[in-house]
């Protein structure tokens, strides 16, 4: 596990400043606090942190191959590498090291480009060959590792996160006003641009190369497959082809040097994971727990029973309101974007609690996203099936009157207005956008945009933006509608999900493994029918059945939390009244995105009960710090009193 960067300079005489690519290196310190490596040739230079993970005393980067002519720097783990050895060597190959970095090195010898589909893991690295004078870079196949970078005549920057890119010598940190639109509806931009005019991401499954003299090319080698199995087994046949696929990914995630645990929430896919790690090691795991001293929203209690249950060695972290609040700006740098979700601020401080035991943590991200496990998919092929009938028997007119009344009406309160407001009654069935995206991910619809954009930025931004690039996803999606749902949230909001996770445990010097995305177990379980997947309006069903003898039935069939904080309980009182004024400063107005009068009705209409709007003021919020603390270098303290 590491941090990685580069530079390749354009030009005849070019040559690397090794200084520039040391501070390149050094913003990115706690992605690899044991050490540091570099490789500079001419107009390339390749550099790295390292959190020594395997092979701790001759893995060291950046490393070549047996004559020079290719080295690699390389972020993530590649969990077949022993396999992949003992073919190498017995094509000739000479190892140097035990680690999975040299397999690759020695994999692009033998295949070149095509080396990333024998690869098992999570990864992003990049080769420089000198004999092709070329840098090839790869992203593995879910998004679990990160890479951006930036193509300008002049170079080609690389690195594990923005702020790598932001430290070369004269870029300007300008904001991408094109991506607010999808921001302000869903909190993460779904394709390979970012927050910052210039810098792209390299998508998952996508490789590129680029030769010295800027020639850039970008191909994707790896998507999802899309069809379901022709003939549909039992169900006991899903349950126990699943349970020896997840106990073989879990198994492979295993590998390391140094000690390992699991982030413990209590719901059923970290339990799994750690029961069936315990299973498998036959010793008691490290698990690591966070909660809150408000109980409601506090997931502790069923850690606890699952720790009890494994008798593993369980530790617990408590975040407070001000935790919270005083960790949230400095968050928000580490991830170089707003933050999504509360609970990345949360994901942090159990990181902090876990670095303090071990240095690798396995998490059960990805369940959902792969078996159906939110009760969005459930609770949309219902609402589906029944908008059919309703379209059927009742006029659009009276429809559209209907969902006027729904969102506009002052006869009905909060809970009830959100509520309706999630069915067919409140939704338009004849758009995809309305009745999926704005149902379930969007704090600000289009139609909210409208009355809280300025009219002069509004016009300079492109109608409709806000939802072209994950309706591109959809499109492009085939198969039943579980699998479309599947495939649109595992290119989209899984990769997002995944940047939180990959971030906030980085931040705090530590490697996190999800063995839900081996990609081999995705690619199975997607292909599983909706019909075994989800029963009694609830997913996940053949996890459920397969952990039932080694987790409490009270664990595997609890209702689903998803990771909650009390975010919504904190917006409140005097904290509400700092965000407002926070938002309202002539600092904030004057960046000419929001009006006013939009802003404090928001206000007002959440104070009064009127609409539940923590989700919308919990978006404007980190898109302010974000711009004062990543674009304006203000400090990473909360501006504000929490108290």
């Amino acid at each position: 596990m590491c941090g990685i960067a580069g530079i390749v300079e354009f030009g005849k005489d070019a040559h690397i400043d090794s200084a520039v690519l040391r501070s390149m290196c050094d913003v990115i310190t706690h992605r690899g606090p044991d050490d540091d490596g570099f490789f500079i040739q001419g107009g390339v230079g390749l550099g790295m942190r390292r959190l020594s993970i395997i092979d701790l005393s001759t893995g060291n980067q950046p490393i070549s191959n047996e004559d020079g002519s290719i080295w690699i720097v390389f972020n993530g783990e590649i969990y077949n590498h022993k396999a992949l050895r003992e073919q190498l060597v017995s094509r000739g190959h000479r190892y140097r090291t035990q680690s999975d970095t040299e397999t690759i090195v020695h994999l692009y010898e033998e295949y070149g480009r095509d080396c990333v589909q024998h690869l098992r893991g999570m990864f992003a690295f990049a080769i420089w060959d000198d004999k092709r004078k070329s840098l090839f870079i790869a992203r593995d196949r879910l998004g679990i590792k990160p890479l951006y970078y930036r193509l300008t005549a002049q170079n080609f920057i690389f690195g594990s996160e923005i702020k790598v890119l932001l430290t070369y010598p004269g870029i300007n940190r300008e904001f991408n006003r094109a991506a607010l639109p999808e921001f302000l509806a869903f909190g993460y931009l779904s394709g390979d641009e970012t927050f910052y005019n210039g810098v792209r991401k390299l998508m998952p499954g996508h490789r590129m190369e680029i030769d010295e003299h800027g020639n850039l090319q970008v191909d994707q080698y790896w998507d999802l497959p899309q069809t379901s199995e022709d003939t549909i087994q039992d169900e006991h046949y899903y349950v126990e082809t699943y349970r020896e696929l997840l106990e073989e990914a879990v198994n492979s995630h295993l590998m390391s040097d140094v000690p390992l645990g699991v982030f413990l929430s209590g719901g059923l896919d970290s339990s799994a994971v750690a029961a069936l790690m315990t299973k498998i090691r036959r010793e008691p795991v490290e698990t690591f727990s966070v909660g809150y001293p408000e109980a409601t929203y506090s997931e502790l209690p069923y850690a606890r029973t699952v720790a009890q249950h494994l008798n593993s060695v369980h530790h617990e972290v408590f975040v407070s309101r001000q935790d919270f609040f005083g960790a949230l700006p400095k968050l928000i740098w580490h991830e170089d974007e707003p933050i999504v979700w509360p609970s990345s601020v949360s994901l942090f401080f159990v990181a902090q609690l876990a670095r303090e035991r071990v240095k690798v943590v396995l998490t059960g991200e990805g369940s959902d996203e792969t078996l159906g496990g939110y009760s969005r998919y459930a609770f949309t092929l219902k609402n589906l099936a029944f908008d059919r009938v309703y379209r059927g028997l009742v006029p659009s007119g009276i429809r559209r009157h209907l969902r006027d009344l729904i969102a506009n009406s002052t006869a009905i309160g909060a809970t009830a207005r959100r509520k309706l407001s999630h069915t067919f009654l409140g939704l338009d069935g004849e758009s995809w956008a309305s009745f999926y995206f704005d149902n379930f991910f969007s704090a600000f619809n289009q139609k909210d945009q409208g009355d809280l954009l300025t009219d002069e930025f509004h016009d300079a931004i492109a109608s409709g933006c806000a939802y072209r690039s994950v309706l591109g996803f959809w499109n492009r999606s085939s198969g039943e509608l579980l699998q479309r749902l599947l495939y649109t949230d595992i290119k989209t909001y899984l990769v997002e999900l995944l940047m939180k996770q990959d971030n906030m445990s980085m931040a705090a010097s530590i490697e996190s493994r999800v063995p839900f995305l081996d990609h081999a177990l995705v690619e199975w379980a997607t292909r599983v029918p909706a019909s075994i997947q989800i029963r009694h309006g609830a997913g996940k069903q053949i996890l459920k059945k397969a952990m039932e003898n080694l987790l409490p039935h009270s664990i595997i069939y609890r209702p689903k939390l998803g990771f909650p904080t009390p975010w919504s309980g904190w917006l409140a009182g005097a904290q509400l009244d700092s965000i407002e004024q926070l938002l309202l400063e002539p600092r904030s107005m004057n960046r000419g995105f929001f009006k006013r009068a939009a802003v404090e009705e928001l206000f007002r209409e959440h104070r009064a009960k009127y609409r539940d709007h923590y989700d919308r003021i919990w978006r404007l919020l980190n898109l302010e710090l974000w711009h004062r603390v990543c674009l304006e270098g203000d400090s990473r303290e909360w501006p504000g009193s929490s108290d």
